[in-house]
């Protein structure tokens, strides 16, 4: 009997604005900057990447632009991308 699996897609568990919050806390204490930007991709895949760049004030094809792996978004792109997502960004 083979045992069948599937890629983990955490984007698929991030359901709530609250889900979303505390994903993004958690990398932004643990992980890098560009850990962060994936992880920004991975909320707005959850939200809809749609949505979030209508929120953001940015098009579909940039936002998939500036997440992708090796983007290099702008950190006005990035503030709008967090606030499309609900969230605010903070120095504590």
């Amino acid at each position: 009997m083979t045992t069948k699996t599937k890629p983990f897609d955490i984007a698929e568990h991030l359901e709530t604005q609250e889900d979303i919050r505390l994903f993004l806390q958690e990398v932004a204490a643990t992980g890098t900057e560009s850990d962060f930007i994936h992880a920004l991709g991975i909320a707005a895949k959850a939200r809809g990447m749609t949505e979030v760049a209508r929120q953001a004030g940015v098009t579909r094809a940039s936002l998939y632009k500036s997440l992708a792996d090796g983007g290099n978004p702008r950190f006005e792109t990035v503030s709008k991308i967090v606030a499309a997502l609900g969230c605010k960004l903070a120095v504590v």
